[in-house]
Formats: C-alpha cells, structure tokens, sequence
C-alpha cells in the first residue's frame, strides 16, 4: 500500500461483473488495493460473513476497517471518496439523478436476464429471456445515442455499471445461440470502446473463460 491510500481491501470473486466495476472504478481513481479472492462455489471466508451479514455476498469494499457492501453503493463511495480528476457520476444533481437511474436499471436487469438465458433448460423461458435482454440492450443503445460513454465524453458511472457485463456475452450468445452484435451493434462497439482504457481491459475477465465457468456451473447443477 502507498502511503497516500489508506488500506482498502476488495472482496470479490473473479468471475463476478459486480465485482469487475469496483475492480474498474479502483483503478480509474489510482487506488491501491489488497485483491481477495472468495472461493463462493464453496466456502465464504469469515472475513466476508462478518463484513456483509446481511446478504453475505460480494464484492466488499473494505476501507480502513469498514466495509461497503453493494456495488452501486460502493461505486458511489469510491467516486466520493477519491473523486480525483475522472469523477463517474457528474457534477449537475439532474444528471446524477439520471445516471444513477440508469446504473440502477442494469442493476435490476441485466443479471437476472442473463442467469435465466444460461441457466434455463426451457425453450419458452429462455426465448422469453432472450427477448427481455435485447430489449434492455436497445433501451440502453438509445440512451447512449451517439455519444462515446453513458457518461459523455468520458467514462462514467453507467459505463462501469454496465460494461462487466461484456464479459458475459459469449456464455449467453451460446448458452441462447443468438448474438448480441447482430442485434445491438452500437452497444458492443461501445463496449470495445470502453475496452481501449487500460482500467477496463486489466479489469474484465475473458468472455471464454467465463463461458468455460459457466459450463462448470451447469455441469455441477445438472443443468443441461
């Protein structure tokens, strides 16, 4: 630890999209932090139980002894706390109101989409599932409109809320056998954009080695 970052300890798990934007945000902001990873298909450390009892879930930032539990909560301490000179959420309350919607919208969206389209054996559920995930991928491409980022001219906090998910891609475009490209070209060349910035490219794990994850997961449940 640099003397000029107080301790910060992430808790996280690798294949985690969640996990990925405080692995981002950190990095934007030049924070030196301990990585430890959880081994969640097995057992969670004590440190983890006792830092997020409540949901007992990662990631968790650990700073100076306290811990932030949730991503977006965390992503929003981050900002706060090392606002530095690439803040993620804007100055102007409307556009933060705004961003924050957005973040949250991911939040409550993509995930469980995604989940049902890897982890359902039923054709009508994950045809259903398929559906909802474009939708949501071309809401989001209307709203980025022509713009590089969510965030403007720069990356900002919907950005970090969402390009975890990139990662995912390819486990659900096999999973579904469908591509995301074919349908929402704008949001992946967005997502290659963000790609080209060295906080999101050390950050984002390899789309086939989630896929390959994701096979281990299905495998040990007996999902076919």
């Amino acid at each position: 630890m640099s003397s000029s970052s107080p301790e910060v300890i992430l808790l996280d798990f690798w294949p985690s999209a969640f996990g990925m934007r405080l692995r981002i945000a950190l990095s934007e902001k030049g924070v030196d932090y301990e990585y430890r990873e959880e081994d969640l298909m097995n057992k969670k450390s004590q440190l983890l139980l006792e830092s997020n009892p409540v949901h007992k879930k990662i990631p968790v930032l650990i700073h100076n002894g306290k811990p932030i539990c949730e991503s977006l909560v965390a992503l929003q301490y981050i900002d706060e706390v090392w606002p530095g000179e690439c803040p993620l959420l804007p100055s102007d309350p409307f556009a933060r109101a705004q961003a924050r919607f957005w973040a949250d919208y991911v939040d409550k969206k993509i995930y469980e989409l995604g989940r049902k389209i890897w982890a359902t054996t039923k054709g009508e559920e994950q045809e259903a599932a398929k559906k909802g995930l474009i939708e949501c991928f071309k809401l989001l491409e209307a709203e980025l409109g022509e713009g590089p980022y969510f965030g403007g001219s720069s990356l900002g906090f919907v950005d970090v809320t969402l390009v975890p998910f990139y990662s995912w891609f390819y486990a659900y475009e096999t999973a579904g056998n469908f591509s995301i490209e074919a349908e929402c070209p704008k949001l992946v060349s967005w997502a290659k954009r963000c790609l080209e910035r060295e906080s999101v490219s050390k950050s984002l794990q390899d789309q086939e080695k989630i896929h390959g994850f994701v096979q281990e997961v299905k495998k040990r449940f007996g999902i076919e």
